[in-house]
């Protein structure tokens, strides 16, 4: 199963993913990105962060982007139909 790197980038910081995750495919990590958004906002809503300028960049195992995922797209979104 490949492994997916989900990297936190928010105003020109970021906070690298070592661990990773595995999922079947990018449509299932997209939907894991999307929910860590949400909670992330929903769970860190003093933390001094403006969320809506920050992005998750998933990687691959041979660190390509995969896709890049702006918190601004979680909030009040449907999920990814696919």
């Amino acid at each position: 199963m490949p492994r997916y790197f989900f990297h936190l980038r928010c105003r020109g910081k970021e906070v690298r993913d070592h661990a990773g995750a595995d999922f079947s495919d990018p449509d299932h990590a997209w939907e894991a990105a999307h929910a860590a958004a949400r909670d992330l906002m929903q769970s860190e809503p003093a933390a001094d962060v403006n969320w809506l300028t920050c992005l998750f960049e998933v990687t691959d195992a041979a660190g390509e982007i995969v896709f890049e995922l702006p918190f601004s797209e979680a909030v009040d979104s449907a999920p990814n139909p696919n």
